[in-house]
């Protein structure tokens, strides 16, 4: 899989359990900016 389509897939399952992102990146204990990179596909490799 590539970044966008695990970035889709992300997002797809966070809208199924109705969470922003803000909500998830405290479950996960990261930033929202670093689920929002997630979601977009972006990497700082």
């Amino acid at each position: 899989m590539d970044q966008q389509k695990i970035g889709l897939f992300l997002k797809k399952l966070r809208n199924e359990k109705n969470l922003t992102q803000e909500e998830l990146a405290e479950q996960l204990n990261v930033s929202s900016r670093t689920v929002s990179r997630w979601e977009n596909g972006v990497s700082h490799n």
